[in-house]
């Protein structure tokens, strides 16, 4: 009785994650296990549920997705990435002028102050941004509250018109080579392999978390992955059913952020934000497709490297379509590397 009651909230979460998922699943939505979760525990949340999500499921769910996707890059595909190095410094610039444009209009619109637009329309993480904000003296929790609306209308949106627009017209990717990790073995070594790429993984996302770095338990087992499979070791593949809860987690861990009162707190504020993150999303689909034409991407590859959403979020998409899993991971990780070090700085050249 002590476990269930402390971990009710929990559990209720799990059960109607896994209930939405279900029914995305039957539905034959996009990235089901993500989205499902997502707008279950979101909508349960803001009508008075106590649904939690703790963060260790979160962290844990992290790992299983950085882990995944840094078996993508093997020495073919880094010599891809690696090509694409001019394009990675465009999107870059672009997202750190897109962050700025939004955060202008967003002042004009909800007549929040500059820390506060500025930090809510970073496109960096949640958290990260309303550490960084604070700061600068922004409001903690409107940048929050910004940046969660922002990548649920990303992961709500995004997903579903690539999905249309691959069965309607999308040339075909033609990226096979680049959709599929690498390989472990199989049989009897294939358990061995694992344990020995879930060590490596969880130690480097574990190093990570403790200097406090951003992302850590993407970014880590991300990084260890990548590097075993840059050296062609004998590792193992992460199980799918491991992929489909990571993802369930990370939607819980979205979810959850939203609060009974979330929609009548700053109603103003909140209509603002919504039109700057649909203003965002329009953009970076023009920018996607323009690079998309300039640099001899796939369309779908390009908008989602572009797109302002999440690092796990975007390459589990990339993942679903069939397109450049780590073209558009190398693009996010770098954005999100770049943001997290330079919004500081760039906030206060501004500020000048």
């Amino acid at each position: 009785m002590g476990f269930l009651s402390k971990h009710r909230g929990f559990l209720q979460a799990l059960a109607a994650g896994l209930l939405a998922a279900s029914f995305c699943r039957w539905l034959d939505t996009p990235l089901p296990w993500l989205i499902g979760p997502l707008f279950a525990s979101a909508a349960l949340r803001m009508a008075g549920a106590d649904l939690r999500c703790p963060v260790a499921a979160r962290a844990a769910g992290q790992w299983a997705i950085g882990t995944v996707l840094g078996l993508y890059f093997t020495p073919a595909v880094l010599a891809v990435v690696a090509a694409r190095a001019g394009y990675i410094a465009a999107a870059l610039a672009f997202a750190l002028a897109l962050g700025a444009l939004c955060a202008w209009l967003l002042k004009r619109l909800a007549g929040v102050s500059t820390a506060t637009a500025f930090f809510a329309m970073a496109l960096g993480g949640a958290s990260e941004m309303a550490v960084q904000g604070e700061r600068h003296g922004a409001e903690a929790q409107h940048v929050a509250a910004a940046q969660g609306v922002r990548l649920m209308m990303v992961v709500s949106f995004l997903p579903f018109v690539l999905r249309y627009w691959s069965g309607h017209g999308m040339p075909p990717s033609g990226l096979s080579t680049l959709a599929l990790p690498a390989q472990g073995p199989a049989g009897a070594a294939a358990l061995p392999a694992f344990a020995m790429l879930a060590a490596a993984s969880c130690a480097a996302g574990w190093l990570l978390w403790r200097c406090a770095m951003p992302n850590a338990w993407v970014l880590g087992p991300l990084f260890a992955a990548a590097l075993l499979a840059a050296a062609k070791a004998p590792v193992g593949g992460v199980p799918e059913w491991m992929v489909r809860a990571g993802q369930l987690c990370i939607g819980l861990s979205l979810g959850t952020r939203f609060t009974p009162g979330f929609l009548h707190a700053a109603p103003r504020y909140m209509a603002a934000v919504g039109a700057c993150t649909a203003m965002a999303l329009g953009l970076a689909a023009l920018f996607g497709l323009a690079l998309a034409t300039c640099g001899g991407l796939h369309p779908a590859t390009a908008m989602l490297a572009t797109s302002p959403g999440g690092i796990a979020e975007m390459a589990l998409t990339a993942r679903a379509l069939h397109a450049e899993v780590p073209v558009v991971t190398a693009f996010h990780v770098c954005r999100m590397v770049v943001l997290v070090l330079a919004v500081g700085p760039v906030f206060r050249n501004l500020l000048r």
